[in-house]
């Protein structure tokens, strides 16, 4: 079995994919009707929408398949994002790349792939749309144009996507809103030689509450957090859920040590909220805060060492996942 290598400028897809906002959203109706469309247009069984990311196959949609993501080490579509033509196996057993694949010998094998590389507006090739069967099979070039016609369908929703700005389920900027407005604050705050402070968030124990209450639980947990952020700072401070359980707050003009008073100051609303609430789980969380530093700091750098002193604080307290 042969491994996918990584494409030459994997540090810039990955980085696209994950500015994309692609990872973060679950569920996606269009996605699911373009597979439908996929598995029933070419009569297979399964078909699929999938992300590579780092070390994981994220799958988007999956019609046919179980929809668990899987080691890139072992994915098609880890191969289907190396070239821009799409990638079309008739046989696996016959191709040395794949015939010991686990994949291709276990009980319902893949024999038959045909992916058709995705890219977001930039041009990153961060996924596949692909066709399986468990037999062999041709692929004529008439088969390979309607597999590109449904590609770029799906490119089409991964643009919307990328323009959104706002995330659906808090109202707060999602990550690509953050590191808009995050590029521009660090430059007028250059410009105006004043302090500019983050504050990063993750909640404690978010998987616990999915886990033992549902997921309907953990959107109310996570709309909460969004309202007290919302409610608890000015207006001028840029506020966003970057991802998952994670919230950046973006301090304009303030530094570190103000944000820190502010910091403690959601700590004691959070204290208030969880009195009224009539919830089996308190919403709690932890945090680093840390000033940007002109002459050193650029956003990348900045984002990390606040997560950093956000999981310190999480270790420290032992509040886990």
């Amino acid at each position: 079995m042969k491994s996918p290598s990584l494409p030459q400028n994997e540090t810039a897809r990955l980085s696209a994919l994950r500015e994309s906002g692609l990872l973060e959203i679950e569920n996606h109706p269009t996605y699911d009707r373009l597979t439908r469309l996929a598995k029933r247009l070419f009569g297979v069984p399964v078909a699929m929408i999938n992300l590579v990311d780092e070390h994981v196959v994220v799958v988007k949609s999956a019609n046919g398949a179980d929809a668990t993501n899987l080691p890139r080490n072992l994915s098609f579509c880890g191969h289907t994002v190396l070239n821009e033509a799409p990638l079309v196996v008739p046989d696996t057993l016959d191709d040395a790349r794949f015939a010991d694949n686990p994949l291709a010998t276990d009980d319902d094998p893949v024999r038959f792939y045909a992916g058709y590389p995705l890219h977001l507006p930039n041009g990153a090739t961060v996924g596949s749309l692909c066709i399986i069967d468990h037999q062999p099979r041709q692929f004529s070039p008439a088969d390979v144009e309607a597999l590109a016609d449904l590609a770029a369908l799906v490119e089409v929703e991964f643009a919307a996507t990328c323009a959104t700005i706002v995330d659906d389920l808090t109202g707060l900027y999602n990550r690509r809103g953050f590191h808009h407005f995050a590029t521009y604050a660090i430059g007028a705050a250059r410009r105006r030689a004043e302090p500019l402070t983050l504050a990063w968030l993750d909640l404690d124990r978010f998987k616990q509450i999915n886990a033992r209450h549902g997921r309907a639980d953990g959107d109310t947990a996570l709309k909460a957090m969004a309202g007290l952020l919302s409610s608890t700072f000015r207006e001028a401070d840029v506020l966003a859920r970057y991802g998952g359980d994670e919230f950046a707050i973006l301090f304009a003009s303030s530094d570190e040590k103000g944000a820190w008073i502010a910091m403690q100051y959601l700590t004691e609303q959070a204290a208030v909220w969880n009195e009224h609430a009539e919830y089996p789980w308190a919403l709690s969380f932890s945090w680093g805060v840390i000033e940007f530093n002109h002459d050193r700091d650029d956003l990348e750098s900045w984002l990390k060492t606040a997560d950093r002193m956000m999981y310190s604080m999480k270790q420290q307290r032992g509040t886990g996942c």
